[in-house]
């Protein structure tokens, strides 16, 4: 059975992490084993999955809403072909690549639907989505939601940021008489990752080290995230582009960017330094809202009556030396001066 080259794989990796241990270290836990040593035993664990189960793909193309809780993956057993109507992971999967800790990694989706929402999270921010968490190796579910739940992304393992971020929100919700919401057209989809891009040597709440994991999910809501709330949302202080923001420091003051409300450590705080605009529209009068420019980001509203008043800030090079206005220590004007 193809379940077995599976188990096989997977036992090579059990037998790779037992022989790092030293026997006087048992008790100190698993030494971690290098990525690189790591990296393709995981990628084989993939490999073998894709060729070996298959899918519900032509029920779930007749939902006109379908969730995560409509998708059935189910082992090809030896000498059985893919049922009608089903489809093997294999030819269904989309592949991506990233680095991540200096490894190159593939990690992998299965698109169910886009979701019918304007909006896609970055890959900082809150979502509020469900989902269903399992092994690659025996399909063991080792967490799940039963309700909608919000999440950071910054504070999940490193898969999340790269999958959530590919889907669209909800196209819509209301709410039920008995008080719950329901969603129409979510983001659904199945991510499978590869040890590197989830717990790696930590494991977690019974997950061994070194486990592929598989999520499904429905991504319901999304909202932007400004954790230092200095006007600048938290994606835009990635300034390497790498899907981190613990690696900017640009003060060396020991606060990451994004947890800095002086990220240049210049004395005038960011927000101070960023160039404020007001806008009023009167939508009785059939005006709309403006497009805000690159570098300009919402940082208040309010409607009444038909009017809204919209708060901005916009991030400037005064002197056009290609370093912004707050992380350039040398510039300290207070936009916010009268």
């Amino acid at each position: 059975m193809k379940k077995n080259k599976l188990l096989l794989i997977i036992l090579a990796a059990t037998i790779s992490t037992y022989t790092c241990r030293d026997d006087d270290k048992i008790n100190e836990g698993i030494e971690e084993i290098d990525r690189a040593i790591q990296q393709p035993i995981d990628q084989d664990i993939l490999d073998v999955y894709f060729d070996s189960y298959y899918y519900n793909s032509n029920e779930l193309n007749g939902l006109s809403n379908p969730s995560m809780n409509d998708i059935v993956i189910t082992e090809l057993l030896e000498g059985e072909s893919v049922p009608t109507g089903h489809t093997l992971l294999r030819d269904a999967v989309e592949s991506r690549s990233t680095n991540f800790s200096d490894q190159d990694y593939n990690y992998y989706i299965l698109r169910i639907n886009q979701g019918g929402g304007a909006d896609q999270p970055n890959f900082s921010d809150d979502v509020r989505l469900n989902y269903e968490g399992s092994l690659v190796e025996d399909g063991q579910v080792f967490d799940s939601t039963v309700n909608p739940t919000e999440f950071d992304l910054t504070g999940l393992i490193p898969g999340w940021a790269r999958v959530i971020p590919e889907f669209n929100i909800a196209e819509s919700f209301e709410i039920n008489t008995d008080g719950t919401v329901s969603y129409n057209n979510a983001g659904v989809g199945v991510m499978f990752l590869p040890s590197g891009l989830g717990y790696y040597s930590a494991g977690s709440n019974g997950i061994g080290p070194y486990k592929c994991l598989i999520f499904k999910f429905d991504l319901l809501q999304t909202e932007i995230n400004d954790h230092d709330l200095d006007g600048i949302p938290s994606f835009d202080e990635n300034l390497d582009s790498d899907f981190d923001i613990n690696d900017e420091d640009t003060d060396e003051d020991g606060l990451f960017n994004f947890i800095d409300n002086d990220d240049d450590n210049d004395g005038v705080i960011t927000r101070d330094e960023l160039v404020p605009t007001s806008y009023v529209i009167d939508t009785n009068l059939g005006e709309n809202e403006p497009i805000l420019s690159s570098g300009e980001y919402e940082v208040n509203r309010v409607e009444e009556n038909g009017v809204i008043t919209i708060e901005t800030v916009t991030i400037v090079d005064s002197n056009n030396d290609g370093l912004d206005d707050y992380l350039d220590a040398n510039i300290v004007i207070n936009y916010n001066e009268d």
